[in-house]
Formats: structure tokens, sequence, C-alpha cells
């Protein structure tokens, strides 16, 4: 039996938060938002990582991006299937970190910094399992988990009211589905009807957290050692915490004890802690690479809206842009700042009549 067959239709004593489909778009929309702030402080901890001193920590930081980036497609889908419009060029994505999950902790700052064990503890944070019987929360919440849960008893909801065909009046051209997203351990999943729409939900939170909440696993194989089962989100950055991967016999009670893990600190560039473009002069070397990263992160956040608005071929463009990407934030890791650190990317908004 699965996470979403065991829940249910509804967590006892918790009410129905998500009661229109006005609401029920909202907050996909806002799971747009969430799967996308997770983006940029995995992608500075990934750059700051010299890949042939630290391997295995390059193979987990960059199998959750990837995974995120499946978990932002299907946020997309689930929005598409019920009639949405998935907004993601707006400045609105971009605020200036530290910044925290849209609607949610407002305890957990997420901030730009290189690999080490504040990103981390802060990715532990993000990645944090729901505890066993906790109430959906369809806002401020504490867990990923509990929102997420919160959508599924809108849909369920919804459907039980409205009918499914009256829930699920989306295009279904607009569905992005494996056809189009190659990189990942993880299934993409078009949208249709509610049995699809809690299938793209469980695989979003089992990604993160785990199998029926309370397994390490998260039922794909490891996409970079096929010989392995993929441990979740939170359990990977605890492998890497801890210096020990998961094997078979493991619980969360009992943490990692199989195969150690190597990770090498002295490996990582020491990028500044949460850069801003107004560090430093206009027309300084460092700024002028911000501002192309930025253009060029701004130009991708433009072609995933376009990919997840009709066009979904798209995202292989998308997919490109990230190479560029990431040349230009390691570039920009190589650069010595004044401050004894290292230069790295600010990730601010660019409007689009300023891109280059």
């Amino acid at each position: 039996m699965n996470h979403i067959e065991q829940q249910g239709s509804a967590v006892p004593g918790s009410s129905v938060r998500i009661d229109t489909l006005d609401g029920l778009r909202e907050h996909l929309q806002w799971a747009i938002e969430l799967e996308h702030a997770t983006l940029p402080p995995y992608l500075c901890a990934l750059y700051s990582l010299d890949p042939e001193r630290n391997p295995e920590a390059v193979d987990v930081v960059g199998g959750v991006f990837v995974e995120e980036m499946l978990h932002l497609t299907l946020a997309a889908n689930l929005l598409n299937a019920v009639g949405g419009r998935p907004r993601l060029d707006m400045p609105g994505m971009l605020p200036s970190h530290p910044r925290r999950l849209p609607h949610g902790d407002r305890s957990l700052e997420l901030s730009l910094l290189p690999f080490g064990g504040e990103a981390l503890e802060m990715f532990l944070r993000i990645e944090r399992p729901a505890p066993p019987g906790a109430a959906a929360e369809g806002e401020d919440y504490e867990t990923i988990g509990q929102f997420y849960d919160a959508i599924e008893q809108g849909l369920r909801h919804l459907c039980d009211r409205l009918g499914e065909r009256e829930v699920f009046s989306g295009d279904p051209v607009r569905q992005v589905d494996a056809g189009h997203f190659r990189h990942t351990a993880g299934r993409l999943i078009a949208v249709t009807d509610l049995a699809s729409a809690l299938a793209a939900l469980e695989e979003i939170v089992e990604q993160g957290e785990g199998t029926a909440r309370g397994e390490v696993w998260d039922g794909d194989q490891d996409v970079f050692h096929p010989d392995r089962d993929e441990v979740g989100h939170f359990y990977r950055f605890q492998e890497l915490k801890v210096g020990r991967r998961y094997r078979r016999g493991d619980t969360p009670q009992s943490g990692p004890t199989g195969e150690a893990i190597c990770v090498d600190l002295a490996g990582v560039r020491p990028m500044r802690r949460n850069p801003r473009l107004a560090d430093h002069a206009v027309g300084s070397a460092i700024r002028t690479a911000q501002e192309e990263f930025n253009h060029t992160y701004c130009g991708l956040l433009h072609l995933l809206e376009q990919a997840f608005n009709g066009s979904p071929k798209l995202l292989a463009v998308a997919t490109g842009t990230m190479y560029a990407l990431k040349a230009q934030a390691q570039a920009l890791m190589r650069m010595p700042d004044e401050d004894g650190t290292a230069a790295g990317p600010t990730f601010e908004y660019v409007a689009p009549d300023l891109r280059r």
C-alpha cells in the first residue's frame, strides 16, 4: 500500500483548507514557487564543490537539484491540469537572500552558501519529513510534506464536490511528459485526472521524505549507482553529514550504518555568503560576471514558463541553458573577492526588456 492510499481522503481532526478551484490553483502556484526556491541554494552548494575532490557530494547535491527540477515540472503539470497558468518569469521568484520558503515556516531561512556544515543543516531543514500523523497545512506549513498533504486533501474534496471533469479542465497538450525530461530516476507524470494527480504528489513527497513516511528509501534506483536503491533527499543529506551511506535494514532511527562517504571540505570554493550586485562597483569584473549570470538565469525562468504554457519541447532548450549557468557560476567562484572569499552568483531578477 502506498503513501497516498494509506492516508485516505482526510486526516482525522483536520479541516479542508482548499475548498475552491481558485484556492487550489493558488496553492499549486505556491508549489511551483516553493520548488523553485530550493534551486539557488542547491546550485551554489553544488558549484562550490571541486568534483575531483568531492565526487560523492557532487552526486548527492546534483541529484537532488535535478529531482527538484522534476518536482517543479510536476507542480506545473498539476496546475495546468486544473486549468491554471504556471508563472515563473516574475520578480517574486527571486527575492533577495536570505529568504524563506514561500508561505512556509518563517523560522527557516534560505541562504546562498558554499557547501559545508551550515548548508547541510539548511538542506536538512528544507527536506525534513513530516512527523507521523502530522496535520495537513496549506499555509505556514512546517514541512513540505504537510503542504502537499493539504493540496491532496483539496483535490479529493473538490473532486467529491464538483466531479473530476470539472476539476481537471486543463488542456492535456500543456502537460510535460517523460519524453521531454530524462535526467532523473524519478517519474515525470502527465496529470489528467485524480489518480495521476495523486501519483504526481506521491512522487514529490517520496523523493523528499522517503516512502510511506518512515522509510529512508524513495522507491527509485540510484541514478548514479544503479546497483543501489535511492534514499530520499533528507536522508541523502544525512549521509553527507554523518559520512556514511544507508544500507538495507537501516531506519531513520538507526541512521546510516553502511560504507563511508568521504567529504573533503578543503575541496570547496569559499564562496561569499549571500552575494549581491550592490557589493561591487558598476563595471567591476565581479559585478559584470554576476550580471551575466542573472541574465542567463532569468532567461532560463522565461524558457521554463514557456515550456509549461504550451511549448513543452522548450524544456530541452532550458536544460541546455543550465550548462551555460554552470560555466558562469564556476567562473565566478574562481574570482577572488576583496574580503578573502570567492565571488558567487546573486540570483537577482532582471526585467525582460533589460536582458541581453
